[in-house]
């Protein structure tokens, strides 16, 4: 641990020029003693580290010095593949910024600057302003199943409230938007199961063989298609949107969107006539009222007829005194 303390120390100086005691040791989330003898040490093993005294002291490397110890441990090359938000969730996080700073450490001065300004400049900020991102409690437990190839048994929580028990062998791990997504076969097939709704997790003391033909990429197009089919299998709905429904018909999402796209017809006043696939009649009634006199259902007949007594059922609520 102490190894791996005193290569970020030195890549610290090597990449950000003078630093102080204090700053590093509020990098590494040390004490400043800790600081202090770990310079000692990596000026007795022979690295060429200094101090200046002053108020604007602090360590730095004797001017050209440079260490190759840039290579990066297995984890942290895993973490360079996920976004910040993501490893943080796994409990990569600092690996992640451990290999970011070997990344700098190696890079020539010209594009150690370039990077520094891409830091600057972009952050990415993943989850959306209208959903808060899901901490699913049983995740950092599933991911260490899924790096180490061991079966496991959930508790599972379905959609309907049912709760069921799975033994599984988790192939891999998808973040979609704001929301973790197990990939594991079962007993006869695999399928993927929402981290936030498992109740329970046991690691068990048992590895399996991952199928080398397994792409979780592939895997995961697929079943995304698949269950796009099966959440809009309510049968479809013609809708008129005027120019304001039109502009806010995003808030229903990219299947509303495309439908949008690829169906919209013009009509008189700048209203438009859209045919989309729904989940359900009342689903599409939730949907659409939150749209008010900005939308008209055509058809079918029956959620026409929803849409009627909702705002005939509102007129009677606000009218009275």
């Amino acid at each position: 641990m102490r190894a791996g303390r005193l290569l970020s120390t030195l890549l610290l100086l090597q990449t950000r020029g003078r630093l102080t005691a204090q700053q590093i040791a509020d990098e590494l989330e040390v004490s400043v003693r800790t600081v202090y003898r770990d310079i000692e040490a990596l000026s007795a093993s022979g690295v060429p580290v200094y101090a200046d005294r002053g108020p604007a002291g602090g360590f730095a490397l004797l001017d050209g010095y440079r260490t190759n110890l840039t290579g990066l441990s297995t984890d942290e090359a895993a973490a360079l593949f996920l976004n910040g938000s993501g490893a943080g969730d796994l409990g990569l996080g600092r690996t992640l910024e451990a290999a970011r700073l070997k990344l700098l450490a190696a890079l020539p001065t010209e594009q150690r600057t370039m990077a520094g300004r891409i830091q600057e400049r972009v952050h990415v900020d993943a989850p959306g302003w209208f959903r808060d991102p899901e901490a699913p409690p049983h995740l950092e437990a599933v991911a260490t199943a899924v790096w180490e190839q061991q079966r496991i048994r959930i508790s599972y929580c379905k959609w309907d409230g049912e709760s069921v028990e799975r033994p599984l062998a988790p192939l891999g791990l998808v973040l979609k938007g704001t929301a973790w997504y197990l990939v594991a076969t079962g007993r006869t097939r695999t399928n993927a199961f929402r981290v936030a709704r498992i109740a329970a997790v046991t690691v068990l003391d048992e590895h399996f063989e991952r199928p080398a033909d397994f792409d979780l990429r592939q895997y995961w197009g697929a079943f995304a298609e698949r269950l796009e089919e099966t959440l809009y299998s309510g049968g479809s709905a013609t809708v008129r949107l005027s120019p304001r429904a039109v502009r806010l018909w995003f808030l229903l999402g990219p299947v509303a969107g495309r439908a949008l796209r690829d169906s919209a017809e013009p009509e008189a006043g700048g209203w438009v006539r859209v045919v989309l696939p729904i989940q359900s009649i009342e689903h599409a009634r939730v949907d659409f009222g939150r749209f008010g006199a900005d939308i008209e259902v055509l058809e079918p007949a029956e959620l026409r007829a929803a849409m009627r007594a909702t705002a005939e059922a509102m007129t009677r609520l606000y009218s009275a005194p």
